[in-house]
C-alpha cells in the first residue's frame, strides 16, 4: 500500500522519481474502497499446489480479494478428487454474466501440444473473448501467456528442443513500471517450459510490450499497453521444490531430464535448492494487484468494458 503524506512535501516528487507509490492527501480523501474480486482459471492437474501457490501470492497485501476458481466444462481434471471440484470450483456458465477486476489463466503442462488440438481450447478462446469486456486486468500465466498471445495477437510460438528448467537471472526493461516496485535491477525466477516466443514478435505489435528478459531464458513478462493484459512466462510463484518435484517425477517415468539449471546447489540433486525468486514473487503479484487491478478497476465493477 502507499505511504500518504502531505500534497506539497519535496520528497513526494523524489520518491515518485524513484518509483515508490507515494498517495496524497487528497487522493486518500477521495478513494472509493471495496473487495476486489478476481478469478482464476485453473488449468494445472496438481490443482490444489497451484491453488495454494498463487492465493500465498495475493494473499500478502492489506486489499481484501474474494477469489474464485474456475474450471473448463470442456474437461475433466483427472489428478483432483472430483468432490474438490465440485466443492470449491465452478464453470464459466455460471459466472458468464458477471464481471470481475481481475483474472489469473494459469499454465497446463501441454508442451508441443497445437493449442487447436486442445480439448478445451474453443472453450478457453470463449473465455479470453468473455475477458474484453468482462474482466479490467488478466494475468495469463507460462502456457496460458502463450495461449494468450496467440489468440489475442495471432503469435505463434517456438517449441524449443528441449525442456527449459531451472532458476535464472532476468533484466527489466522498463524500469520505472509498477509492476517493478521494490525489484531489485536484476531478479531470479524459475521457468519450466519447452516454448519461447521471440522478441522481434512482441515488438510487431504496438499494443504490446517488453518488460523483462532474460539473456538464457527468453522473454519472461509482456504486457499491453492499457495494462488490461500482462503475459508472464517465468513462475515466481513456485514453492522450493516445485522444480525438484518435476525432476524426479520424469526421472520416475524413465525420461532422462536435464538437472534444472542455476537449482540444486552444485548441481547435485541430493541438495535441497535456496529459495532466491521468494520476494520477486511477493512483488510481482502485490503490485499487480495493488497498481492495475485496485487502483485502476472501476468502483462499480458494473462498468467495467
Amino acid at each position: 500500500m502507499p505511504i500518504k503524506v502531505a500534497d506539497s512535501l519535496p520528497a513526494t516528487t523524489i520518491l515518485e522519481n524513484e518509483n515508490i507509490f507515494v498517495m496524497t492527501e487528497y487522493r486518500a480523501m477521495h478513494q472509493d474502497i471495496r473487495p476486489l474480486n478476481v478469478l482464476i482459471l485453473n488449468l494445472m492437474p496438481t490443482k490444489i499446489v497451484t491453488e495454494t501457490q498463487l492465493l500465498r501470492k495475493l494473499s500478502n497485501t492489506p486489499l481484501q480479494v474474494n477469489v474464485e476458481f474456475l474450471q473448463t466444462a470442456s474437461y475433466t481434471p483427472q489428478h483432483t478428487d472430483s468432490n474438490h471440484m465440485e466443492s470449491f470450483y465452478t464453470t464459466f456458465d455460471q459466472v458468464k454474466d458477471r464481471k470481475y477486476d481481475g483474472m489469473i489463466i494459469t499454465g497446463a503442462p501441454l508442451d508441443y501440444v497445437k493449442f487447436e488440438d486442445v480439448t478445451y481450447w474453443k472453450e478457453l478462446c470463449t473465455i479470453m473473448e468473455w475477458g474484453k469486456t468482462h474482466v479490467h486486468c488478466t494475468l495469463h500465466l507460462c502456457w496460458g501467456a502463450y495461449a494468450g498471445l496467440y489468440y489475442l495477437y495471432g503469435l505463434e510460438r517456438n517449441d524449443l528442443k528441449t525442456k527449459l528448467s531451472g532458476v535464472y537471472s532476468h533484466r527489466i526493461i522498463k524500469r520505472n513500471s509498477p509492476l517493478f516496485r521494490g525489484f531489485d535491477d536484476i531478479f531470479y525466477a524459475p521457468q519450466s517450459r519447452a516454448m519461447g516466443i521471440d522478441a522481434d514478435k512482441i515488438a510487431s505489435v504496438p499494443e504490446l510490450e517488453l518488460m523483462a528478459v532474460s539473456d538464457e531464458a527468453g522473454v519472461a513478462i509482456v504486457k499491453t499497453t492499457d495494462s488490461r493484459h500482462f503475459f508472464v512466462t517465468c513462475h515466481p510463484e513456485y514453492d522450493a521444490d516445485t522444480l525438484s518435484q518435476e525432476y524426479f517425477r520424469d526421472l520416475g517415468k524413465g525420461m532422462n531430464p536435464a538437472i534444472p539449471a542455476n537449482y540444486f546447489p552444485d548441481d547435485n540433486p541430493e541438495n535441497p535448492p535456496v529459495v532466491n525468486w521468494r520476494s520477486t514473487g511477493q512483488l510481482l503479484y502485490s503490485n499487480w494487484l495493488n497498481y492495475y487491478v485496485y487502483q485502476t478497476t472501476p468502483y462499480d465493477v458494473r462498468e467495467i468494458v
